[in-house]
């Protein structure tokens, strides 16, 4: 296997280590792949979300701007007054801590038709979607886009966090080598769920993508564009068995070592 090639047969946990640069990549590579595939009337587009984290008194505010521009000089302050008579005494001011905190960019794809009419909406997961504050956030999202009678596809490849999708857990069998989970919930058919298991170990799901009622399905092949994002985000560079993510499961993480010793 030539050193950039994936790998891993299914999703490939070194992704997971630069998640934010993978979730951009993979965002715009499934765009690409569906609007290939759409009918002439819609098109498929990448939407983008900033979330401003609050205090414990004021709550995440979200922006969706036409551009944001964002420039930070570490250490700058204003001048310091000064008083007006020489002979009155300075103020020494001590040097603060300086703490940045970045925005929370959320980014996720829309199909549409001509007249904007919003069809189908695709999630791929990230963690903030599936802890704390964030996954609230995400959760009154799903419940506004199934209640609006908008097609749901959620991707969530990720092992850590809470079960996020719109699919009840307790109606899922416990599958073993399986880490991530695609649900895809139709705007027709309130309460069902088509799920497909993402295992590490063998190949991820070809999946139907659902749009207006009358069209057909549209297929998203995702392990390709799993494949290529791993390889122009030069991924194998952190591929090594010494750089394994400590939480894979001991039976996986003892598979993914020897297959990346043998190489």
């Amino acid at each position: 296997m030539a050193q950039f090639e994936n790998p891993f047969p299914g999703m490939n946990p070194f992704l997971e280590l630069r998640w934010p640069d993978a979730h951009v990549t993979l965002i715009g590579y499934i765009r690409d792949a569906l609007s290939e595939e759409l009918p002439p009337d819609l098109s498929v587009r990448a939407e983008e979300r900033v979330t401003v984290t609050g205090t414990d008194e004021a709550r995440d505010r979200d922006y969706q701007a036409d551009v944001a521009v964002r420039s930070v000089v570490p250490g700058f302050f204003p001048p310091l007054w000064q008083p007006e008579r020489s002979d009155e005494a300075t103020v020494a001011v001590a040097d603060p801590e300086i703490v940045l905190i970045d925005p929370v960019t959320e980014r996720w794809l829309e199909i549409r038709d001509r007249d904007g009419r919003l069809v189908t909406a695709i999630e791929l997961l990230s963690p903030r979607n599936k802890e704390g504050a964030g996954r609230a956030d995400y959760l009154q999202k799903q419940n506004d886009y199934i209640a609006a009678g908008v097609n749901l596809v959620e991707i969530d490849l990720l092992r850590t966090g809470r079960h996020t999708v719109a699919v009840p857990p307790d109606g899922l069998k416990p599958l073993a080598g399986t880490h991530g989970i695609i649900c895809v919930s139709r705007a027709q058919r309130r309460g069902r769920h088509e799920v497909y298991r993402a295992p590490l170990r063998q190949r991820l799901p070809a999946f139907r993508v659902p749009l207006r009622e009358n069209d057909p399905d549209v297929p998203l092949d995702i392990q390709p564009l799993i494949d290529r994002c791993y390889r122009t985000g030069r991924y194998w560079q952190l591929s090594g068995p010494d750089r394994l993510p400590d939480d894979l499961p001991e039976d996986d993480r003892r598979w993914a070592f020897e297959r990346l010793s043998a190489e």
